[in-house]
């Protein structure tokens, strides 16, 4: 049979491969990111009915989902009609209605990924994955491992197949059981074209078998070519390749095949009639996509007009002036932010609140009192020049730690002692936790990122104070262009409150491998308390507000920013070098104390709602304490649900959305169209709003809809692998999404992003840069524009803006929030607040 070479590009091949893996980081950077970046250049619905088609995976609610959201109201009527028109043309509304509505259309095709090897099985009756699978994920995960195993993996950091080598030839045992693919490792080169050779033949299905083969475990797969390109994301960092990955499956794979059929069997290529479909090659759009691209536009725009309807007719609120405000403050723009923001502003009607990046534009790598570690505290594409250390003052500061979790446990001696003594202490501690559940030093808290007591090399004195080649602290005039950078960013320049609180964000729970996915993204997951101490040092400086004065920005000797920490699981806050203050502004923030208090507490009972063992009709401090408790309960996989229902980011000033209940699902973004004409501020504001805001939606989107492929299934099987990954049993695959208690309630809706500022001036800020547009372009988020002088609305499609006028003319005007909020488990439509 003669065989047509197509010519192997392994180079080529590595490189397809690596774009088209989940990119998830190991579980201390979980940071949110677009699950289907690899198909990002694409318009959105093009990409997704071709990762489906391609991949397997399942891209948005099925036909009958959507249909049932549309007999619960769900999905509106006239939206739907308008969408039809815009799509198919207003004489084809009827019949495309139908259609959407009745007609039976079923996916019928598989997916392209799998038909090549799947041939072993349909051929021959083999499961290569279940023979090699369960080997090459311990050796995988025993390599990688970040402390949990016993033992380390001898000759580690010589590299993955170096070390093997070394292993099989000094070792009495094998990984393998023949001595063919042995000797391969041991006398050969080991090239993946050889080895592949071998086992498929014919050069022209070399590529698409090494996609089936690596897609059939694309969690272990991506967490390889993730940690090859970031090296630094394991704190005891691996040298291991997706080139050593393949070439140890295919190794095993033969081993395998071996032991099967013994060394006589013929390559999978010679055996297959019918060459598939090439992977890559045009996907056609059926009817069934039109109708789902269809409905999920309906969806969307149902809620979005919603949105626009509530900025169209809310009452205007002009900004206050001549009045004292008792403090401002600056919050993430975390949508977990948006409800803490609105109940402070209830209480203290003068105080004014701002959301920002949580990193509040100071970008460095942090290292705690005695710790090995540097850890970044800034948006995850930012490299940092700069390293903060924190500096113990008085005692030794240590954290704490339950003296049974220990090296020594794992000894002989010392473990079997350690279990007969601390063991049954241990689980007395465990057993009544379960019944009486408290923090612990097993705890995962935001306050533990930094001590409360601990003093930071913020500014740099002589910049030869240098360590691994980055400045420790930032010099006078570095500090001034931040603080600079910030003020103007939110629009605040001027009418500054007497106290100025930067408050960052965090998470607690306990038995969560998924803790820093709750933590602040814009700080690569870590909590937000080193940021904002350190931009509040660096505003309070004299010698960098007399810079910001020639810059025109003139911050009064009595105004102090105080830096804060808000715990988003736990509704707790925390606020740092508070003696700094004067004595006046100490007696003004000891009564600001009590209005954040009584915001946390209504905070608390508001996302109570969601959580359906706790009764909402309880005061507001009571179910503040059962929050609490729930932070710390070793059975609540639920301590948070983080960004669930996330749908908007809104770019503009805050009297643009007050008094509009948004529901905790939007990211707030101060920014003040008077002081930037030209745009030049909105540029370096959108920029990360794709990447950061779009890429949690998108994570959330897609966990949503195929919480088995592009999520992580349920939380309650998961085991944790090496410290890095989780894995469902100990020989699955590793789950790189979202697990089902963190998006279960989530609304599978792309981010509606809208800016206050004119549209020319939006358009040429979101086209500065290619990596931006592309989100904007290809719909991967949604863009309107408001007009700040006319109220106008306008919608960014195929390159520019058009007009847009709202279907829901009147929004109902809501009086008690609170016997609403009580009763309410489900995401609230959108409504005015008097």
């Amino acid at each position: 049979m003669e065989i047509k070479h197509s010519g192997f590009d392994e180079h080529h091949v590595l490189h397809e491969l690596k774009h088209q893996l989940p990119a998830q980081a190991p579980l201390k950077d979980f940071i949110h990111h677009n699950t289907l970046h690899a198909f990002q250049h694409y318009p959105f619905h093009k990409g997704i009915r071709m990762a489906s088609k391609i991949l397997g995976y399942k891209v948005s609610f099925t036909l009958a989902e959507f249909r049932n959201l549309y007999l619960e109201k769900r999905i509106n009527e006239a939206v739907l009609e308008r969408v039809l028109a815009e799509l198919k043309g207003k004489e084809h509304v009827q019949v495309w209605k139908e259609k959407v509505l009745t007609a039976a259309l079923e996916n019928t095709s598989l997916p392209r990924i799998g038909s090549v090897r799947s041939g072993w099985k349909r051929k021959f009756q083999i499961d290569l994955d279940s023979l090699v699978q369960p080997i090459l994920f311990r050796i995988i995960c025993g390599y990688l491992d970040q402390g949990i195993a016993v033992w380390t993996f001898p000759i580690e950091h010589k590299g993955f197949l170096i070390a093997l080598k070394e292993m099989e030839q000094n070792s009495f045992t094998s990984f393998f059981r023949n001595a063919r693919a042995r000797d391969l490792l041991i006398k050969t080169n080991c090239k993946i074209e050889d080895l592949l050779k071998i086992v498929v033949g014919d050069e022209s299905l070399f590529e698409h078998y090494l996609f089936d083969q690596q897609f059939a475990h694309q969690g272990w797969s991506g967490m390889v070519s993730t940690i090859e390109d970031q090296p630094g994301t394991l704190l005891n960092s691996k040298k291991l390749s997706l080139h050593d990955l393949i070439v140890f499956e295919l190794l095993l794979e033969i081993d395998a095949l071996d032991t099967h059929f013994g060394e006589i069997w013929s390559p999978l290529g010679y055996k297959i009639k019918t060459k598939p479909v090439d992977l890559f090659s045009e996907v056609h759009e059926t009817e069934l996509n039109e109708v789902l691209t269809i409905w999920q536009e309906a969806f969307e725009w149902t809620y979005y007009d919603q949105v626009l309807a509530g900025i169209k007719t809310r009452k205007k609120l002009e900004k206050m002036t001549n009045v004292s405000n008792n403090f401002q403050a600056m919050f993430c723009i975390d949508d977990r932010e948006c409800s803490f923001r609105r109940y402070l502003e209830k209480f203290d009607p003068s105080c004014e609140t701002y959301g920002t990046p949580g990193f509040f534009g100071v970008e460095f790598y942090y290292q705690p009192v005695d710790g090995e570690f540097y850890t970044k505290v800034c948006p995850a594409p930012v490299t940092p020049k700069y390293l903060i250390k924190g500096i113990g003052v008085g005692p030794k500061l240590k954290q704490e730690k339950d003296i049974h979790f220990s090296k020594h446990t794992h000894s002989f001696y010392s473990g079997w002692l350690i279990s007969q003594t601390l063991g049954f202490w241990s689980a007395i501690k465990l057993f009544i936790n379960i019944f009486r559940p408290t923090m612990s030093p097993a705890t995962a808290s935001s306050f533990k990122h930094m001590h409360k007591s601990s003093k930071l090399t913020i500014e740099n004195k002589n910049l030869a104070d240098r360590e691994n080649d980055l400045q420790v602290g930032f010099a006078i005039d570095e500090m001034a262009i931040r603080v600079e950078g910030l003020l103007k960013s939110i629009g605040l320049i001027k009418d500054f409150a007497p106290i100025v609180y930067v408050v960052g964000h965090g998470s607690s729970s306990i038995n969560n491998p998924h803790y820093s996915a709750y933590d602040c993204g814009a700080c690569s997951g870590r909590a937000g308390s080193v940021n904002s101490r350190a931009i509040s040092y660096m505003a309070n400086h004299t010698v960098v507000r007399e810079i910001l004065r020639t810059k025109g920005i003139d911050i009064p000797t009595e105004t102090l920013f105080v830096g804060g920490l808000h715990d988003t699981t736990r509704d707790e806050i925390v606020f740092y070098d508070e003696d700094s203050l004067s004595e006046l502004n100490k007696a003004l923030h000891k009564k600001n104390e009590l209005t954040f208090e009584k915001a946390l507490d209504h905070n608390a009972k508001e996302r109570s709602r969601r959580f359906l063992s706790i009764d909402t009709k309880l005061s507001a401090s009571k179910i503040h304490d059962k929050i609490k408790t729930r932070s710390v309960s070793l059975f609540e996989p639920r301590p948070e649900l983080n960004h669930a229902t996330n749908a908007l980011c809104i770019v503009g000033r805050r009297e643009l959305t007050k008094g509009i209940f948004l529901d905790r699902r939007s990211f707030l973004n101060s920014y003040d169209y008077t002081i930037d004409p030209d745009g030049s501020i909105l540029t370096n504001i959108v920029r990360p709003l794709g990447p950061v805001c779009g890429g949690i939606n998108l994570e959330y989107f897609f966990s949503r809809v195929d919480n088995q492929k592009l999520g992580a299934g349920t939380k309650l099987p998961h085991n944790v692998m090496g410290l890095f990954g989780v894995a469902n049993g100990i020989d699955g695959d590793l789950r790189p999404g979202l697990p089902s208690q963190m998006i279960e309630v989530h609304d599978p809706v792309r981010l509606l992003i809208i800016i206050e500022h004119f549209p020319s001036i939006v358009l040429q800020a979101i086209q500065k840069q290619k990596e931006t547009y592309e989100w904007f372009i290809n719909e991967w988020v949604k863009l309107v524009a408001v007009n700040p002088e006319t109220n106008e609305l306008s919608v960014f499609k195929d390159g520019s803006f058009t007009p847009y006028d709202v279907l829901e003319k009147k929004l109902e005007t809501v009086t008690n929030l609170t016997s609403i909020l009580e009763s309410q488990h489900e995401n609230l439509p959108v409504f005015l607040i008097s």
